[in-house]
C-alpha cells in the first residue's frame, strides 16, 4: 500500500493543527484525523493565554508545600477524587521526585528554552494562519492576599528577572488603577506586560483548521485505534475499519495520546488534569486583562465571547464523571474577589489537560520508529507552547536540526 499523504497528524487541537500548518509550510501533504473535530478538547475551553513568563514547572517544592492544605479541600485548587487516588499513586510518586531542587532547575532551563522558541514563533504562526488580529497584549495581573503571600512569590519573580522577563510589583492603589473593581483583600500585585492572550481560544483553533483546509489539507473525523510501523511508512488504523498509510505520523491527541503511544512500546506516564470553568456573558464584569488568583488556583480571563472563570487541577483521569461543584466554587470565589461580577447566564465546561509528572511535554520520536513523532503532554501550556512545538515537529519531519535541545523532552526520558 502506497502512502496516501506525507504526514498524518492525530489530533485536531491547537498543537495538532499548528503542527499541521507548519508541516504544510515545509511543502508536505498533510491529513489531520480527530475523533471529534477541531477544537473538540482542551483547546476549546482554556484561558486563552500565551503565558510565556510561566517558566517555572508545576512540579516544584512550592507546590509540595501547598498541596497538603489544598488536598484537604475537595473543591480547592488541587484535588484527587478518592476513587482515583490509588490509580494515580505511581504518577504522584514521579511528580514528587520531579520536585527536587536539582530536577526543578533542569526543568526550568528546558521550559525556558521552549517558551523562548514559542514566543519567537508566535508571530510567524499567526501570519501563516491569518489570525494576527486575534492577538491581545493586555498583560496579566497576579494578585496576593497580604504581605506574606506576596513575599512567598518573590523567589519565582527573581528567577524570571534573571531570564529578563519584565514585570512590575504593584501596591493596592496601583492595582486598582490598572484593574478597577478588585476586592480590598488583595493588598499586593505583580503585573506582567508581555503576557499575551487570544480573543477566544475556540475561534482561534477553528481558524487554524480553516486555514489548513484552505491550503489543501483535510480534517477527517474518525478515532485512531492503532499506529503500526511498516516499511516506508506508518499504518494508521481507524475505528471505521479503514487503514491509512502515511510517510510519517505526528501524535498530538492530547490526554488520549499515551494510549496510542503504548501500542508502539512507549510507556509514557501521562495523566489528566481535569480543568473546570464557567464562561459568563460579555459585560459580566469590566475585566481589562487576565487576573490570576494564584493562592486559589484560578484565573479570570476577558474573552471576545465573555468572561471566563476557570482553572484549578483535579487529577481524576478520563472516565470519572465531571464534578461541576468545582466550577461553582470558583465562581463563588470570583464573586467575592471581583465585587460587581454578574454570575448569571454562565456556561460550565470541563476539559482534559494532558500532564506529565515533570511538567514538560513529550516532543520527539517514538522508540518504535522515527516515523512517529510525539507532541503531547503540555499540561496548562498547550496554547502557549503551540507555535514552538509546531516548529520543532516540522524540523523533525524534514530532518532539520531542532532549534532547541530536545533531550529534556524526549518521550524515552521516563
Amino acid at each position: 500500500m502506497m502512502a496516501s499523504v506525507d504526514v498524518i497528524v492525530v489530533g485536531a487541537g491547537v498543537i495538532g493543527l499548528s503542527s499541521a500548518l507548519a508541516a504544510q509550510a515545509r511543502g508536505l501533504s498533510v491529513l489531520v484525523v480527530d475523533r471529534i473535530g477541531p477544537a473538540g478538547g482542551a483547546s476549546v475551553g482554556n484561558s486563552g493565554a500565551f503565558a510565556f513568563s510561566e517558566i517555572l514547572p508545576l512540579a516544584s517544592p512550592g507546590i509540595l508545600y501547598k498541596s497538603p492544605k489544598w488536598l484537604l479541600d475537595p473543591l480547592g485548587p488541587l484535588s484527587i477524587p478518592p476513587a482515583y487516588a490509588l490509580k494515580i499513586a505511581p504518577w504522584m510518586y514521579r511528580f514528587w521526585r520531579a520536585c527536587s531542587p536539582a530536577r526543578v532547575a533542569q526543568s526550568t532551563v528546558a521550559q525556558t528554552a521552549l517558551m523562548d522558541l514559542s514566543k519567537a514563533e508566535l508571530a510567524p504562526l499567526l501570519e501563516l494562519s491569518g489570525t494576527a488580529d486575534m492577538l491581545r497584549r493586555s498583560g496579566n495581573l497576579q494578585v496576593y492576599e497580604g504581605k506574606a503571600e506576596f513575599t512567598a512569590s518573590l523567589p519565582g519573580w527573581q528567577a524570571r528577572a534573571a531570564h529578563g522577563i519584565a514585570f512590575d510589583h504593584l501596591t493596592a492603589a496601583e492595582m486598582t488603577a490598572l484593574q478597577p473593581g478588585l476586592s480590598p483583600q488583595f493588598t499586593h500585585g505583580t503585573f506582567t506586560p508581555e503576557w499575551y492572550s487570544i480573543s477566544d481560544p475556540k475561534q482561534f483553533t477553528l481558524a487554524l483548521a480553516d486555514r489548513f483546509r484552505a491550503k489543501g489539507g483535510e480534517v477527517r473525523l474518525a478515532e485512531v485505534t492503532d499506529l503500526v510501523p511498516q516499511e516506508g511508512g506508518v499504518a494508521v488504523r481507524l475505528n471505521t475499519g479503514v487503514a491509512l498509510l502515511a510517510g510519517k505520523v505526528v501524535l498530538a491527541a492530547g490526554a488520549f495520546s499515551h494510549l496510542l503511544a503504548r501500542g508502539l512500546g512507549d510507556k509514557i506516564p501521562l495523566e489528566t488534569e481535569r480543568g473546570y470553568n464557567t464562561t459568563l456573558p460579555t459585560g459580566a464584569f469590566d475585566l481589562r486583562m487576565q487576573v490570576t488568583f494564584g493562592g486559589h488556583g484560578f484565573v479570570a480571563s476577558p474573552l471576545a465571547t465573555g468572561v471566563r472563570i476557570g482553572g484549578a487541577v483535579e487529577l481524576g483521569g478520563l472516565k470519572l464523571a465531571p464534578n461541576y461543584k468545582r466550577a461553582d466554587a470558583m465562581l463563588r470565589k470570583a464573586q467575592a474577589f471581583l465585587p460587581g461580577l454578574d454570575p448569571k447566564g454562565g456556561v460550565q465546561w470541563m476539559g482534559f489537560r494532558p500532564s506529565l509528572p515533570d511538567s514538560l511535554p513529550a516532543i520527539g520520536c517514538s522508540r518504535a520508529t522515527p516515523r512517529v513523532i510525539h507532541a503531547f503532554g503540555h499540561g496548562h501550556l498547550g496554547l502557549t507552547q503551540s507555535a514552538g512545538t509546531a516548529r520543532l515537529v516540522a524540523d523533525l519531519l524534514v530532518g532539520a536540526r531542532p532549534r532547541i535541545d530536545l533531550s529534556p523532552f524526549l518521550p524515552q526520558r521516563f
